[in-house]
């Protein structure tokens, strides 16, 4: 790096919400063409900088100088205006409408009677080629491939002058040939003398991107280094504030047991398209692929909430009901995809989010009229010790936890079996036997026992790796009691780090489910994208 003055200086930074300490002093200095990772745990104090920055907040203390000039608090405006771009996690774009209009939106004034379309054009094509961007400014954006959507959205900010790019999570949803085209673009950005912060909880492509990394944990800048002096361990290690493990290959299921859900030429109206699949006990199976081609629709299925048009769904060998208060009592528990809109009810307090799944049982209500109170607190106090749930007491709302904290609860609501008295998951479906014969339907195993099948949609989105690690320990325990486990993710290294069998869903098709050995990781971004191994061969 040269010895130029920094294009971004954050001074001092304190912000605090009520008896929270989100920003605790941090300074911080950018330089042009040098990209710094930001990294931390959630609730570190990221997305409170980030605000301040942009102006969405107002600092208590401190200040932030663009090109050597002290940036206005509280105005976004000023932000864009001094250079300051942001890439965001979930794209906002307006399908219905073409790249170019997208990128024009809040360009001119309402007032203008005419547009300067043309105009628009040429620079977009101009910042697109200068880039390497490929863009076709007419192309609907409901159209483009996720990769195609990033590109729009770089672009939007390219083109309204950003010489400061701030990237969130940029390839939480990209397959990894997605990846290394944007790995392409930033280092055209970088050599053109643009600055970027590069978010990320991917620690691998923290040390490939960056230059300099910083670590914020509990509002402070706890390490600021070199990214060629750190490893992903002592990366891990800052953001947590104690030695942790890395993403690795878990140690695979020993055998797998008798099939708990079998899936036969589904079609769904929600996207399913001749989808078969067998879940066995004791056994991860991971659907890898990008967001939006058919996996909700498959959560939805198991989950109850959606029925099939074509083909048939059995668990333990009985019809699958469009129920999922039915499902609940078969043993079927859910980690559902956004756990703010369906996994708990922010304004309830934690102890009833923690029963609210088996609310209806013997465990915690009588006739399934009157709550058992003191059942319900009693379990939820379990739940809050067995699963580390911070942030709060029993009668404090959900909404008031962290994203990692609620993603714990919700995994024990799932997992944790209501009655230490409750038989294991052992004495409910034997591995290797067919469910039980007698009567109409098999024993309710979710009222009195741990989950036969376990249905994780994203079970780590967005969590830092303190927070995921949790969580891949959760699963792989459940899956050694003998449950059959569905994990639904876009994360490639979380698919290969846990899948026992990898399946692969594109435009609402699941491709035969392989032993996790016999995939490679460009074969598994291929078929992401659509495109077959014998395909790619005839092409090569």
């Amino acid at each position: 790096m040269n010895a130029a003055p920094p294009v971004l200086r954050l001074s001092g930074i304190h912000k605090r919400f009520g008896a929270l300490v989100a920003n605790d002093g941090i300074s911080l200095e950018l330089k042009a063409g040098e990209v710094l990772a930001l990294l931390g745990e959630n609730g570190a104090g990221k997305s409170t900088l980030v605000s301040i920055l942009f102006g969405h907040y107002v600092a208590d203390e401190g200040h932030v100088e663009v090109f050597g000039q002290r940036l206005p608090p509280g105005k976004p405006q000023a932000a864009l205006a001094a250079g300051i771009g942001m890439v965001h996690q979930h794209f906002t774009l307006a399908d219905n409408l073409s790249v170019l209009d997208n990128v024009m939106l809040g360009t001119e004034p309402l007032w203008q009677l005419y547009t300067r379309r043309s105009a628009a054009r040429q620079k977009l094509l101009a910042t697109a080629e200068r880039f390497g961007l490929t863009v076709d400014p007419e192309a609907r954006v409901g159209t483009l491939s996720v990769g195609e959507r990033q590109r729009v959205e770089i672009l939007k900010a390219l083109v309204r002058g950003a010489r400061i790019l701030i990237l969130d999570e940029p390839t939480a949803v990209l397959t990894p040939q997605e990846s290394e085209a944007l790995f392409a673009t930033l280092g055209q950005m970088v050599t053109q003398g643009l600055s970027l912060v590069f978010i990320s909880h991917k620690l691998g492509e923290v040390l490939r991107v960056s230059h300099r990394v910083a670590v914020l944990r509990a509002g402070r800048l706890v390490a600021e280094a070199p990214t060629r002096e750190t490893t992903q361990a002592q990366l891990a290690s800052w953001m947590v504030g104690h030695d942790v493990a890395v993403a690795r290959r878990r140690p695979a299921a020993r055998s797998a047991g008798a099939a708990v859900c079998v899936l036969d030429r589904v079609f769904s109206q929600d996207g399913l398209r001749d989808v078969s699949l067998n879940l066995r006990a004791g056994e991860i199976v991971a659907v890898a692929g990008v967001s939006g081609n058919g996996q909700a629709a498959l959560a939805d299925l198991l989950c109850g909430v959606s029925q099939v048009d074509r083909g048939s769904v059995t668990l333990r060998g009985l019809p699958l009901r469009p129920e999922p208060a039915w499902l609940v009592r078969q043993g079927v528990a859910r980690i559902p995809e956004d756990r703010h809109a369906a996994g708990v009810v922010g304004d309830l307090p934690l102890w009833e989010n923690a029963v609210s799944e088996r609310l209806r049982t013997p465990f915690f209500s009588w006739k399934a009229l009157v709550v058992r109170r003191s059942a319900a607190r009693a379990h939820a106090r379990r739940l809050v010790q067995a699963f580390d749930v911070r942030g709060g007491g029993l009668d404090a709302p959900a909404r008031a936890l962290s994203g990692g904290n609620m993603q714990k609860l919700i995994l024990g609501r799932a997992l944790l079996v209501p009655d230490e008295r409750a038989p294991r998951l052992s004495a409910v479906l034997p591995q290797g036997e067919a469910a039980p014969s007698g009567g109409n339907e098999p024993r309710a195993a979710g009222s009195a026992g741990a989950p036969i099948l376990i249905v994780a949609h994203q079970p780590t989105w967005g969590l830092d790796i303190g927070a995921v690690a949790y969580v891949h320990d959760q699963l792989i325990a459940a899956r050694d009691a003998g449950a059959a486990v569905l994990l639904i993710s876009d994360d490639l290294d979380e698919v290969l780090t846990l899948g026992d069998r990898v399946a692969v869903m594109h435009a609402g098709r699941l491709s035969a489910a392989r032993q996790a050995e016999d995939w490679t990781r460009e074969a598994i971004g291929l078929a992401m994208a659509g495109v077959s191994e014998s395909e790619e061969r005839v092409a090569a």
